[in-house]
């Protein structure tokens, strides 16, 4: 038996902002960031190696910057979320906490991109500092995602309803996929 509660969790706040039922915009959109820092964090490590790592610095420093507006953006639908699980629950203080290492990881990048941000005119490598700073922000990211993974497929926030997913499972036009 689904409570109430549980299908709330499942519903968007604004369909036009969260995305439609079934379709949340926040998995989409964390996908920027992900990529843009892992990218940085391999520029970053690569400028280590190479003969000329001037562009290399150039482009970790706007991977972080692309990767912050994507973030921003990814908050904002993730927030909408946040508001769909009821307080109190564990989902809620899961979300929360999903939500602070985020905020967190998003602050330390935005910081990383000013601390680099023009200063990498003589063509050097990343200082060990950036590229730490980088790297614990991959790690922390990587447990906020654990815990995004934990609401979506543990708790089911923001995933259809058993009734609306079976009808995936039962026989049905093959040439129609709605």
């Amino acid at each position: 038996m689904v409570s109430e509660s549980q299908l709330q969790a499942k519903r968007p706040v604004s369909a036009a902002l969260a995305g439609p039922y079934g379709h949340p915009f926040h998995p989409i959109l964390v996908t920027v960031p992900i990529g843009a820092w892992v990218a940085s964090l391999v520029f970053d490590i690569a400028s280590q190696v190479v003969h000329d790592p001037a562009f290399l610095t150039r482009g970790s420093e706007w991977l972080i910057a692309v990767g912050v507006i994507g973030a921003l953006l990814a908050a904002l639908v993730g927030f909408l979320d946040l508001f769909a699980i009821p307080a109190g629950t564990r989902a809620f203080r899961t979300g929360l906490l999903h939500m602070t290492l985020n905020l967190g990881v998003t602050a330390a990048y935005v910081v990383n991109f000013l601390w680099r941000h023009g200063t990498y005119t003589d063509g050097s490598c990343v200082g060990a500092g950036k590229l730490a700073l980088s790297a614990v922000g991959i790690a922390v990211l990587g447990v906020s995602g654990f815990l995004g993974g934990k609401l979506a497929y543990r708790y089911g926030v923001r995933v259809a309803d058993e009734n609306t997913q079976a009808e995936g499972y039962g026989p049905g036009d093959p040439g129609r996929t709605s």
